[in-house]
């Protein structure tokens, strides 16, 4: 069952602007920041507030690193904005699986490691109105560390 709105990806080509311009216009603080080598982007997740099931919401500000990755190659095409909306599940493995049986392509064969050391998955935009749509385990709070 998906619990919350995990977080707002948000593509940017400044992660220290970006930053900035959500801090000063709305408040937002810097709840993490880390570097994905993975998905090959520097990313800021500003917390918005806390969840019913003990989650949060968040806007993830993501920075790519180098111009392959999937977020400059975005950005190339897109330029700034909202890259993909990601829902809260206690059980990415079979939330996913459950999506998959209703004819949602789910683009990571098993889930990888997200940010935060969070459990993730995407569903194809086009199998969902043109939104690219993430699922996202959180981790135990033990293993998620600030900043």
């Amino acid at each position: 069952m998906l619990t919350r709105i995990d977080h707002i990806g948000i593509a940017c080509f400044d992660l220290d602007r970006t930053v900035e311009f959500y801090r000063a216009t709305y408040g937002f603080e810097v709840f993490h920041t880390e570097v994905n080598e993975e998905q090959g982007v520097r990313e800021a997740m500003l917390r918005i507030n806390g969840t019913d099931d003990g989650g949060a919401s968040y806007l993830q500000l993501l920075e790519p690193i180098r111009p392959d990755s999937t977020v400059a190659t975005w950005l190339d095409k897109n330029g700034e904005g909202v890259h993909h909306i990601a829902f809260g599940t206690a059980d990415v493995d079979g939330e996913a699986a459950e999506i998959r049986d209703k004819g949602v392509r789910v683009l990571y064969e098993e889930p990888r490691r997200g940010s935060m050391n969070s459990r993730i998955t995407f569903l194809h935009p086009k199998d969902c109105h043109g939104v690219l749509t993430e699922l996202v385990t959180s981790a135990s709070p033990s293993a998620t560390t600030e900043h």
